[in-house]
């Protein structure tokens, strides 16, 4: 539930931080607003406060055309809700209502979908379909505004059926049909090349380290995937049409990202963009991390020293799991090499003009599969597993996306043989973004604790990170990063 209290003197402040956490309803106009909005401050008597976006549009209310709400950073998903409640939006943003209905969706959490809409009405002040549809037209607003696409496409990238749909709900939200919109912007925008090409602002709730991102992403990046040059990051992608590329970089004013895209199918467009969300962890709410971090004597001091530092996400589940399972006991250099002859065997060519860097998309688990004998530097143990685990994902009998709980996931990815709950614990917190994933037999987080020569045993390091929860992925990466910048 939202404190009243603390949302009033956030939007009276007009503080950034709070930004996407919650939005302020004005009953006197029938807007709904960003508490960063920069028009005159209502009265308060005259004013609502609600979680989403969606339970605002569901009261009644519509966005601000001012501070427009479809830029806020979106709320995260362990953000004060249950369980299921966080796992159902985190499959909602990636289109899980797209694809399938209510039922689907529960039956993939484990509940029933009468269960999953109470859980939504109460956590977040709407219904599934309800956040969903305005996600949607959130989004489709963003794309008339930011884009240059015509209306038609605009509707099937932001996941709707038919342009009548699309139509009817921007109508119902804004009053206005999308053309109407378009037409109120200065300048008619010409059509798009049939190689569907977008930039997009994604913004973030300050502090952002992004500097260390980089750094992280650039120790990491796969030989013809990905390239890190100084300001930003590229990366080959896939989607249902063919292979694309996306670049990421930092907004020269404000606090967001620009993500810039290339992309056979504009279809794909909003679960992408809400991939990049997560691999750059755009949506976490570092208030409350650094409340719980501070009061830890050893992460005090590193809270305020790597202020804005965020989880290093990841593109993709499946790609995640083959890095960690590189990684075993070797150096991130070495598996980056290992890493890149997988994909120069196995990963399917690409051609990028823009890019002549980017040669390759990452291997899925069936084409992994192809590769024998196993590729230099890649041990014959650590070769097996890689390939059990490509077979467990190609035959379904493990599924790499989120939708059970981190014990669940952990369990069932140890069952694999030569996958332990540190690796386990890894793919969770990079590729699942799991904010309490702690990988406790990790060498690094024993070196970061180890306190004149003694070294904490696995057990008292899990002992002492209890007082973290839910945040230990959090952490793990202050510790990490602590043991960087003495080695510098």
């Amino acid at each position: 539930m939202l404190d009243v209290q603390i949302c009033e003197r956030a939007r009276l402040a007009r503080d950034a931080r709070f930004d996407g956490l919650f939005f302020t309803g004005v009953l006197s106009t029938g807007i709904f607003c960003r508490p960063v909005c920069p028009a005159p401050q209502p009265k308060a008597k005259n004013v609502v406060y609600f979680p989403t976006a969606a339970a605002a549009a569901a009261a009644g209310l519509r966005p601000c055309l001012r501070c427009r709400p479809e830029s806020a950073p979106g709320t995260p998903a362990w953000n004060g809700t249950s369980a299921t409640v966080s796992r159902a939006l985190a499959l909602i943003r990636q289109g899980a209502l797209d694809a399938g209905g209510l039922e689907a969706l529960a039956a993939r959490l484990g509940v029933g979908a009468r269960h999953l809409r109470r859980l939504f009405v109460r956590h977040l002040g709407t219904s599934p379909m309800a956040m969903a549809n305005t996600q949607r037209v959130l989004f489709a607003k963003k794309l008339l505004a930011e884009t240059q696409w015509p209306i038609t496409r605009i509707a099937l990238s932001a996941g709707f059926g038919s342009i009548r749909r699309f139509n009817a709900a921007f109508r119902a939200l804004y009053g206005r049909s999308p053309s109407a919109f378009r037409g109120e912007l200065a300048g008619r925008h010409p059509l798009a090349p049939a190689w569907f090409e977008c930039t997009l602002t994604l913004p973030y709730r300050p502090p952002y380290d992004w500097a260390r991102m980089l750094a992280f992403f650039r120790a990491r990046a796969i030989p013809g995937v990905e390239q890190v040059t100084v300001d930003g990051y590229l990366r080959t992608i896939r989607c249902h049409n063919g292979p694309g590329m996306l670049q990421v970089t930092h907004a020269p004013k404000g606090h967001g990202l620009v993500l810039k895209m290339a992309i056979p199918d504009s279809r794909d467009l909003m679960a992408l963009v809400e991939r990049v969300r997560r691999m750059f962890d755009l949506d976490a709410n570092l208030d409350s991390v650094h409340r719980a971090l501070t009061t830890d004597t050893l992460l005090a001091p590193l809270v305020q020293q790597f202020e804005g530092l965020r989880l290093p996400g990841a593109w993709d589940p499946f790609e995640t799991a083959v890095r960690a399972v590189v990684g075993q006991q070797i150096s991130v250099k070495a598996a980056r090499t290992v890493l890149g002859r997988i994909v120069e065997r196995t990963g399917p060519p690409v051609a990028l003009a823009d890019a002549p860097q980017l040669s390759r998309c990452f291997p899925t688990a069936e084409e992994l599969l192809g590769t024998d004998p196993a590729p230099p530097g890649l041990g014959g143990r650590r070769w097996q597993t890689l390939v059990g685990l490509a077979r467990a994902v190609a035959d379904g009998a493990i599924d790499l996306r989120l939708h059970t709980d981190l014990a669940e996931f952990v369990q069932r990815l140890t069952r694999l043989p030569g996958i332990g709950p540190w690796t386990a614990q890894y793919i969770a917190l990079r590729a699942l973004g799991e904010p309490d994933a702690f990988p406790a037999g990790d060498l690094g987080l024993i070196q970061a604790l180890t306190r004149n020569g003694a070294k904490p045993t696995q057990g008292r390091l899990l002992a002492r990170a209890e007082a973290w929860r839910p945040w230990r992925a959090y952490a793990a990466t202050y510790l990490w990063n602590s043991l960087a910048e003495k080695s510098h």
